[in-house]
């Protein structure tokens, strides 16, 4: 499954984006976020998709993100966080590292 987040990922929306990823892991799908037109991403934003990729390794699920804007990137890299989460250039790349289509096992 692709999940597209866009625009601002911070507190006033990180809440629907935390309850879209979990959503999105509890029908049993690979998750790929989409994060290439993310303009800003705060703590709480970067903590939804912590939570996300805890869930999906504790479930056997693949978890990544693709297209990672560099407004996202520098958050990511300053927390270290490009070491922890699978990143993928592009869908296609992602899906592939997946072993196929994401939500098909």
């Amino acid at each position: 499954m692709i999940l597209a987040l866009d625009g601002e990922v911070d507190l006033s929306c990180s809440p629907q984006a935390r309850r879209q990823i979990l959503d999105c892991l509890s029908g049993g799908s690979h998750l790929l976020v989409d994060m290439s037109a993310v303009t800003y991403i705060d703590s709480s934003g970067v903590a939804s998709l912590v939570e996300g990729y805890q869930i999906a390794r504790q479930s056997a699920l693949q978890f990544g993100l693709v297209g990672v804007s560099s407004a996202a990137m520098s958050v990511l890299q300053l927390a270290r966080l490009d070491r922890v989460f699978p990143i993928h250039g592009s869908v296609a790349e992602g899906k592939a590292v997946a072993g196929g289509e994401p939500g098909q096992g």
